[in-house]
């Protein structure tokens, strides 16, 4: 099983996935990390500058839902499109929904180490903090 995070330097979960770098994507097998790999992530500096770069909110709350937004989420998430979750520290409502058509449930933690985040998900104790969406 694969799952992604998202970071600034390969160790720590990032507060805000569209600031982050990379993505760290681990393998667990057998309920431990047998490969780990960091891949670059597009996101906020990758879009600078283009039509439609400001947030905006919809009434679903949250922002993210609009449509130059949903193309960015879907360039964003290509690379972990075969990952069982994406966990990050906090992300839009707009690319949550995004994960969630997807198919691939996306987890808010408030765990600020991958791999204490890996054994918690391992666990089935990794808590889900959906009031941190913005």
């Amino acid at each position: 099983m694969k799952i992604a995070f998202v970071s600034d330097d390969g160790i720590t979960i990032s507060r805000h996935f569209g600031r982050a770098t990379y993505y760290v994507v681990v393998e667990i097998e057998n309920g431990t990390i047998s490969h780990k790999e960091i891949i670059p992530k597009s996101g906020h500096s990758t879009f600078a500058g283009q039509h439609n770069d400001s947030h905006e909110h919809s009434a679903l709350g949250g922002h993210g839902f609009d449509v130059a937004s949903q193309s960015k989420h879907a360039s964003m998430l290509e690379p972990v499109r075969d990952c069982a979750a994406v966990i990050a520290g906090g992300m839009g409502a707009g690319l949550y929904a995004n994960l969630q058509s997807m198919g691939i449930p996306a987890i808010i933690t408030d765990k600020l180490n991958i791999e204490e985040a890996v054994a918690a998900y391992v666990a089935g104790t990794l808590e889900n903090h959906i009031e941190y969406l913005h």
